[in-house]
């Protein structure tokens, strides 16, 4: 399919402030990157700006950080929005991040002035507005939010029947090259999602985008469905990542024609951004990562995606650097430019394995869809918690088959180096100085407030919050109360990001989701594996840690008890979820804390319930700032509760982390068997009541 034009090459990108953003895009761009894909830091994602007091440790982390239409201004300064495809992941914030990216866009024409084409800049009112030319994806998928990414802010109802329908029925009134959705499977993947089950709750999410766009903003299926697009994530398994796009495509194309019978042939057709797996990239061995993102990549190509991002080899640590970004980017590039890939347009074409591979798949996605569907759609489905139990018992059964041996990672539990070559091996990672990125935003948000007209300002926050408030649909267009028109105008006006969130706030809430722990899947893992597991010993390891915990408690009258812990604005759960349940099956009493906690939140809980150990996840960098704070937070109450951390941390904070802020016993950086955690938590443990 690229005999004539190849993928787009599409890098996800952003961190620190807008200038330093800005700088790395308009590089890539001139290196030969070819559309952008912006990276939104954490207190952005969930609303917050950057004097809030719940994101100390978030700010320009793990993206940029966009407090305000001048911080958009700035990261696309030089940059023309009306000539180059902006992908933007946003999902909880999509208002005002959607909002300031077209005021952006409305500025830019407004500083050219008459040289402009665009009625903003030229005043002609019989030129086209600028935001009919702009072209890009805004991610704007709430459902999955609630299934994995947790960066949602409202609840399911208003984030589907207000804030994703208003955007739709702006911008196919107003934006109509811009797709007002892109449906995401990758981050379901991510979570731990099976293959089956990815495209199945993807191709079912889509299903009930439309329906919100026919039922609630009033349009045609025709005005949408030709504008949504996907988003799936490409892991180790090539055959069937193949299979799985060929899979997607019949899928829509068969369901939206049953339930919608669409007239422009448009709506048929699934359109699809990809990306290699995070999941896969290893810590181990990380230049290993550089074939794995290879393999993945040509997996995309050959499934026929439209555009791809490719993971930098070290992501399993933290950030790309310069160095690590170009070779990702030049994956792309050589698989484009040297072998050969764009002169056929489907080699698959024809092939029995291929075609019985792909029926395999759809079916299993279909039951899926029809399970959905008989639930009443996916945000019922949802709503009854089971897309998301059904993710995290996924992802358990993984890590189990990880750890007892069945699948092979190379590196991690297979062909692994000695310490001192694994030392060798480790990579320098890209630091932010996130105290100093905070310093800069909230001296931005202060001179910011000090210049704008606090009369228009409340007067635009009014008018948002009023229509917020309203029980009859908002969505067209055209209509004077729809929440992106709004928006927008707050925007102009100089209203932050964190203003026009809580706005919305005040008339809906937050939502705040529930947690379980799946029981039993990383046992079963160990004992329902056949001779296998027995040959490798993985079976009698794991019977050694239930005896000693075990022992543990006929020795102190209960069993370990461990409280499992989020901090800061980073919703990432699966390795919480999947660190839970495991610890749970070796027989630890689990406690799991609610997502997006302040240090002093989760020393209260677990005072509260009297716990041997907290588990810190972290996955977005916050970890030099929240866990001392935790350790603080803990010596005021003059406890001694050990404090262990996994998840993504470089090697290279190790120290900084054990021994010069001693905030923590232990860090089990990523590929650490669940089996060898426990232990070694179970003799911190015991080394604490000694003490």
């Amino acid at each position: 399919m690229y005999t004539n034009r190849p993928w787009t090459v599409r890098q996800y990108a952003g961190f620190s402030t807008a200038e330093e953003s800005n700088k790395f895009y308009r590089a890539n761009v001139a290196a030969g990157q070819q559309g952008l894909s912006v990276a939104f830091d954490l207190p952005t994602h969930r609303g917050y700006d950057s004097d809030h007091d719940r994101v100390v440790g978030d700010v320009g982390m793990a993206g940029v950080s966009i407090d305000s239409v001048d911080d958009m201004k700035i990261l696309f300064d030089g940059i023309p929005l009306d000539q180059i495809s902006v992908s933007m992941t946003m999902n909880g914030a999509v208002l005002p991040t959607m909002a300031m990216y077209a005021q952006a866009a409305i500025e830019q024409q407004e500083a050219l002035g008459i040289e402009s084409k665009f009625r903003e800049g030229s005043g002609d009112t019989n030129a086209k507005s600028v935001l009919s030319s702009l072209r890009g994806t805004i991610q704007n998928d709430i459902l999955k939010e609630f299934m994995v990414r947790n960066t949602y802010i409202y609840p399911p109802e208003p984030s589907m029947d207000r804030v994703v329908a208003d955007i739709i029925g702006f911008t196919a009134t107003h934006m109509p090259k811009f797709n007002a959705i892109s449906i995401s499977g990758y981050h379901m993947q991510e979570a731990g999602a099976d293959l089956a089950l990815e495209l199945g709750f993807t191709i079912a999410d889509g299903l009930e985008y439309i329906r919100t766009a026919v039922n609630k903003a009033g349009l045609k299926v025709d005005d949408v469905a030709p504008r949504y697009s996907f988003f799936f994530g490409i892991g180790m398994d090539f055959y069937t990542e193949i299979a799985k796009l060929r899979a997607a495509r019949r899928l829509w194309s068969t369901l939206v024609e049953k339930h919608f019978q669409p007239k422009d042939p448009r709506s048929l057709l699934l359109r699809t951004h990809c990306q290699t797996s995070g999941y896969t990239l290893t810590e181990q061995q990380p230049l290993n990562n550089v074939i794995r993102t290879t393999i993945e990549a040509l997996a995309a190509v050959q499934g026929g995606t439209q555009s791809l991002h490719t993971n930098s080899y070290d992501e399993a640590i933290g950030l790309p650097t310069v160095a690590t970004a170009r070779v990702a980017r030049n994956t792309q590039l050589i698989l484009q430019e040297e072998a050969g890939i764009c002169a056929v347009a489907d080699p698959w074409g024809g092939s029995h394995m291929m075609e019985s591979l792909t029926d395999e798949l759809a079916d299993k996605a279909m039951d899926i869809i029809e399970e959905v569907e008989a639930a009443g759609g996916m945000t019922s489905y949802i709503n009854s918690g089971m897309a998301k139990l059904r993710i995290e018992e996924s992802a358990t059964k993984k890590q189990g088959r990880i750890d007892s041996g069945q699948d092979v990672i190379v590196g991690v539990n297979k062909y692994k180096l000695g310490s001192k070559e694994e030392e060798e091996e480790r990579q320098e990672v890209l630091q932010i100085d996130n105290s100093a990125v905070r310093e800069k935003q909230v001296n931005r948000l202060n001179e910011l407030k000090s210049l704008r007209n606090n009369d228009e300002v409340e007067a635009a926050l009014s008018d948002l919050e009023t229509s917020a408030r309203l029980s009859h649909s908002t969505s067209k267009g055209d209509d004077t109360n729809n929440l992106m028109a709004l928006a927008i105008d707050a925007a102009r006006v100089r209203c932050t990001l964190g203003e026009i969130s809580l706005a919305l706030e005040k008339a809906w809430g937050r939502h705040v989701p529930s947690s379980t722990i799946v029981q039993g899947a990383y046992g079963a893992s160990f004992t329902n594996t056949g001779n296998n597991s027995k040959s490798n010993g993985s079976e009698s390891e794991y019977d050694n840690v239930l005896n000693k915990v075990k022992q543990f408690e006929e020795k102190e009258g209960r069993r370990p008890r461990i409280l499992v812990a989020k901090m800061g604005q980073d919703g990432h759960d699966r390795g919480a979820k999947v660190i839970a349940s495991g610890f749970s099956d070796l027989g630890y009493d689990v406690d799991i804390g609610p997502l997006f906690q302040t240090p002093a939140e989760v020393a209260l809980q677990a005072l509260d319930s009297d716990v041997h150990v907290i588990g810190i996840s972290s996955q977005a960098a916050g970890h030099k700032t929240l866990l001392p704070a935790l350790k603080e937070e803990l010596q005021k109450q003059g406890s001694n509760i050990v404090i262990v951390a996994g998840g993504v941390i470089p090697p290279q904070d190790y120290d900084y982390l054990l021994k010069e802020a001693k905030c923590c016993s232990a860090v089990f950086g990523p590929g650490t068997r669940i089996t060898d955690a426990a232990l070694e938590t179970l003799s911190l443990i015991e080394e604490s009541i000694t003490d």
